[in-house]
């Protein structure tokens, strides 16, 4: 057995619908509805360009795996942050000043890579990763 990938990151929310608008709105990624027997008002899969579906978005009174509850917070515990690969730094500044979302960034020079870092509406720490120009 190995490890081939990393499949998703889950988020649990309380606001599902606005959670799901914000990865639309400002990532560019399409929200479907959950596979059955999953419900529609309870569970949104946030879908790349190329059809992976990269976020699971769940309410948080309804995902309880192993018993185990989780909630939105000002911070996400022992998960620092996730991280996605991105194209388009200059476009993306523009959305986040546009939506009035705080943001920082960073340069690293010796890897050709931009970095921003931006909150989500749940408070997990979002790490844009551009390569490249």
């Amino acid at each position: 057995m190995r490890v081939s990938q990393l499949d998703h990151v889950n988020i649990v929310t309380d606001d599902l619908a606005g959670t799901a608008r914000f990865y639309a709105d400002l990532l560019d990624l399409e929200a479907r509805d959950g596979p059955p027997p999953s419900r529609p008002e309870d569970v949104k899969w946030m879908y790349d360009e190329a059809g992976r579906a990269i976020l699971h978005l769940n309410r948080a009174s309804f995902f309880k795996p192993l018993g185990r509850e989780a909630k939105p917070a000002a911070d996400t515990g022992a998960v620092h942050h996730v991280a996605l690969r991105c194209e388009g730094h200059a476009e993306m500044i523009e959305r986040l000043k546009a939506r009035g979302l705080e943001h920082a960034t960073q340069d690293i020079g010796s890897i050709n890579l931009k970095q921003i870092f931006v909150v989500d509406p749940n408070g997990v720490l979002l790490e844009l990763n551009f390569f490249g120009g």
